[in-house]
């Protein structure tokens, strides 16, 4: 769904910043967002080209159920990253006004990223594309306007946001299908698809509630001290256990606190599903990387310029450039076809990291300061 400085899908972690020790414990954030990536690719590719009989067979149907689990991930990231910068701001001893002030500047970069990537797609898209894709709300739509809207947070305390931001994560999924029954047809379909939950947007409910359970989880790896951030991935890990189970078994009642409701699209349940998945990879990403990774990763790679992946294989998937093989290629040609994608997006990823380096090599000299005089 983002290389130079990239605080919205990357934390506070890189893999040019791999020696501060908090940037190192937090590594598992990176590994997390990049795992994201790769099953975004897979499921863009595979929606993009795969035939049209295949779209109901196992292999389909599989790729596009895992693939609707990175926006969740992408979306909690980034409330892990605002709660960063909430708390880096607090420390700083910043005014109030100053801190929310910060999160709202976060939000307007968001946006213009935003605006940037759909004239993108626009105009690579000419004389074909029509302009109402330049009002789609997209990921990174929601990424700006969630912030916005929970940057009244930076207000409290790091302790408080671990408590206000997981009220507030439920209180968005939970009055999400009542938004969804609302009559809102007066109101202007662009604006409304930032509220309104629909399957073809990101709308602030129920998407952002992954913000706020984001902006939670945050502060706890804030206030965790490096010491104690096994237990604390451990007891994650179960509350993400626990959260999939209850949130499984109560959207299978054959009653609902709501008069309408769509599982899919608004439910509680299938948000706080989510969740829990979330928090079980994290524990998992955790451990992976302090027990298994001992190096150069590839898939942490890919966490580190996530943007840059969203926003180039965009484009390469869903553009003209292999018009003439969408839907048309069989579940085995997909599969080669991901592989090369994810490849390809790897090899940007570290062009765009150790650009400095390659520049260098090529153009000895081009890199260094000039003399003052």
């Amino acid at each position: 769904m983002a290389t130079v400085s990239q605080p919205e899908l990357n934390p506070a972690s890189s893999s040019t910043a791999a020696c501060s020790p908090r940037v190192s414990r937090l590594a598992f954030l990176d590994w997390t967002r990049g795992l994201a990536a790769v099953i975004m690719l897979q499921g863009h590719v595979f929606h993009a080209f795969a035939r049209g009989d295949l779209r109901t067979q196992d292999a389909f149907i599989l790729s596009q159920f895992v693939g609707g689990m990175p926006p969740a991930i992408f979306l909690f990231l980034t409330g892990v990253t605002l709660a960063f910068l909430m708390e880096s701001n607090e420390r700083k001893g910043m005014a109030g006004r100053e801190r929310v002030w910060n999160s709202m500047r976060r939000a307007g970069y968001l946006f213009a990223l935003a605006i940037a990537f759909r004239v993108q797609l626009w105009i690579f898209g000419m004389p074909q594309a029509d302009y109402s894709a330049l009002f789609r709300v997209d990921i990174l739509n929601c990424m700006g306007f969630g912030i916005a809207a929970v940057s009244v947070m930076a207000l409290f305390t790091t302790l408080e946001r671990v408590r206000l931001c997981a009220i507030l994560g439920l209180a968005i999924a939970g009055v999400s299908p009542l938004i969804a029954s609302l009559d809102m047809s007066g109101v202007h379909p662009f604006l409304r698809a930032y509220f309104v939950p629909g399957a073809e947007s990101f709308s602030f409910f129920p998407w952002g509630a992954f913000l706020a359970f984001g902006l939670s989880a945050g502060s706890v790896l804030r206030l965790t001290p490096g010491g104690e951030l096994k237990q604390a991935m451990q007891w994650g890990a179960w509350l993400g256990l626990v959260l999939v189970i209850a949130a499984q078994y109560f959207s299978n009642l054959p009653y609902s606190l709501y008069p309408k409701s769509d599982f899919w699209i608004d439910s509680p349940g299938l948000v706080l599903i989510k969740l829990g998945i979330v928090l079980m990879l994290l524990a998992f990403a955790y451990l992976w990387n302090t027990y298994m990774v001992t190096g150069w990763s590839w898939v942490r790679q890919l966490g580190t310029t996530s943007l840059l992946v969203y926003w180039v294989h965009t484009e390469l998937v869903y553009g003209r450039w292999f018009g003439a093989w969408q839907q048309g290629l069989s579940t085995a040609a997909v599969v080669v076809v991901s592989a090369i994608v994810i490849g390809l997006m790897l090899g940007l990823s570290v062009m765009s990291t150790r650009w400095p380096q390659i520049k260098e090599a090529i153009w000895p000299g081009s890199t260094a300061l000039p003399e003052a005089d």
